[in-house]
């Protein structure tokens, strides 16, 4: 190999991120070790299983370009399934459950918000603060007791089909294309990036940071209310630890999507790619039978290998 075609290479290799290369070394890795991965089936299985982490790192992505973190997302995710089990349970309105779990939602995003763009308190102080009492009120309201009874109706959001693709991957592309059109093609997407890279700008341009913090929560808390009717609909019940450590595995897909932690540098697709990492590593494992603690540190170890890798590309 000539000098030239090396450079060349190393100049190929720098374009293309991370987290492509992770997704492709997983996939041929599990291709080869089990025969059951790469079946059609199992794809279905993976992308539907994929939808709700989905849901959860899109805002997780807008949350940190602005310098931020949300740990409550999780146990938001959990409260807010809830109040939409026992409101349909309770009435025999799927519409106001789902109604019920959107403003449980938007009422921890909002109190999210308050508490770092007001209070000034650091997001992971404050968010693990609400985390507790979402928490909490979970255990508290179902006596640490499923919630069953779910309707067939709310099942059926979690395995129907339409024009022969699954509800849930409908639901996660709108969602995306709901965030990715609020992050690249309005104003509130370009005080999301200033948020981050520079705040002393966007209030020069009249525009209140403070009000734009608390609205990026509030989004983070409305779609955790949305993801709700997923989760539910998923287990067809609703459980007060279900949705514990999800905000891990968001908080993760969005990093190693290439999403930094300074500066408002973030990368909405790449956090897709990131969630189908995780998804893929995730299934790949459960087919090898690999226990759920140590997926977890598998993810872990996946995160650092895929910002390893994007900072060789960036020396390149």
């Amino acid at each position: 190999m000539t000098a030239q075609a090396m450079r060349q290479g190393v100049s190929l290799l720098a374009r293309i991120p991370g987290v492509a290369i992770v997704l492709a070394l997983l996939i041929v890795g599990f291709t080869l070790a089990n025969p059951n991965f790469a079946t059609p089936g199992n794809i279905a299985n993976l992308l539907v299983q994929s939808t709700l982490l989905t849901l959860l790192a899109l805002p997780t992505t807008v949350v940190i370009m602005t310098e931020g973190l949300d740990l409550s997302i999780g146990a938001v995710l959990t409260l807010a399934s809830i109040a939409l089990a026992l409101t349909v349970v309770a009435t025999g309105s799927a519409a106001l459950g789902i109604l019920a779990g959107l403003a449980v939602g938007l009422g921890f995003g909002l109190l999210n918000g308050v508490l770092v763009a007001s209070l000034n308190l650091p997001p992971f102080i404050a968010t693990l603060g609400t985390l507790g009492i979402a928490q909490g009120l979970s255990l508290v309201v179902t006596d640490g007791q499923s919630v069953v009874g779910i309707p067939s109706s709310i099942e059926r959001i979690y395995s129907g089909t339409l024009l022969g693709i699954p509800v849930p991957i409908l639901l996660a592309a709108a969602a995306y294309g709901v965030v990715h059109v609020l992050l690249y093609r309005t104003r509130f997407g370009v005080a999301v990036f200033a948020l981050g890279g520079n705040r002393e700008a966007l209030r020069l341009a009249g525009v209140s940071d403070r009000a734009m913090l608390i609205a990026v929560y509030a989004l983070s808390g409305l779609i955790a209310g949305f993801a709700a009717l997923l989760m539910t609909a998923r287990l067809n019940a609703a459980h007060p630890t279900a949705g514990l450590g999800l905000e891990f595995d968001a908080i993760a897909a969005v990093a190693v999507g290439g999403t930094s932690f300074e500066r408002g540098n973030g990368w909405l697709f790449g956090s897709l790619l990131g969630v189908i990492a995780v998804g893929v590593l995730r299934n790949g494992l459960n087919l090898a039978a690999v226990p759920s603690s140590t997926q977890v540190a598998c993810i872990g170890a996946l995160v650092i290998v895929a910002l390893f890798i994007d900072a060789l590309r960036s020396r390149a």
